[in-house]
C-alpha cells in the first residue's frame, strides 16, 4: 500500500472517530434537560423511625434525596433515582420519592432530622438539571 492511500485512509479514520464524539457530546448536552419548580423542604422528625418512600426507600438522615411532583415524571421525564442537581445546593440528589397528584411543578428536599433546617428553607423557587 502505498502511503499516500495509508496517509488517506488514516485522515478519513481519524475524522470519522472525531464526528462520532462530537455527536456523542451533542447528544449529552440535548439530553440534559434544566427547568424552574417552587421547592420546599422535608423532614423525619416525628415520623415513624424508618420512613420509607412511595418506591420503598428507607430515608435516612444524611441522604441527599428529594421527591418529586407526578408531572415531573410523566410529562418532563424524571425517573426514579434520576439524579438532580439543584440551584444553591452542592452536589446531586436523587428522586427517591413521589408527591400527592394535586402538585406540579414542585420538589420536596429532604433534610433529615434538622427541622430548623426545613423551616428555615422555606419556600422558594430553583433550577432543577437531570439529564447529566
Amino acid at each position: 500500500m502505498s502511503y499516500k492511500i495509508l496517509g488517506l485512509v488514516l485522515v478519513i479514520l481519524f475524522n470519522t472517530s472525531f464526528v462520532m464524539a462530537a455527536g456523542t457530546a451533542h447528544k449529552k448536552i440535548q439530553d440534559t434537560k434544566s427547568l424552574q419548580v417552587k421547592a420546599t423542604a422535608y423532614t423525619s422528625l416525628n415520623l415513624p423511625k424508618r420512613m420509607l418512600t412511595a418506591w420503598g426507600v428507607h430515608l435516612q438522615p444524611g441522604m441527599k434525596a428529594i421527591a418529586v411532583s407526578r408531572d415531573l415524571l410523566t410529562k418532563f421525564g424524571l425517573k426514579p433515582h434520576s439524579k438532580v442537581k439543584i440551584s444553591g445546593f452542592e452536589g446531586e440528589y436523587v428522586v427517591l420519592d413521589k408527591m400527592h397528584r394535586r402538585w406540579e411543578k414542585k420538589i420536596d428536599i429532604y433534610m433529615g432530622n434538622d427541622h430548623s433546617k426545613a423551616l428555615r428553607f422555606g419556600r422558594r423557587n430553583v433550577t432543577i438539571t437531570w439529564g447529566l
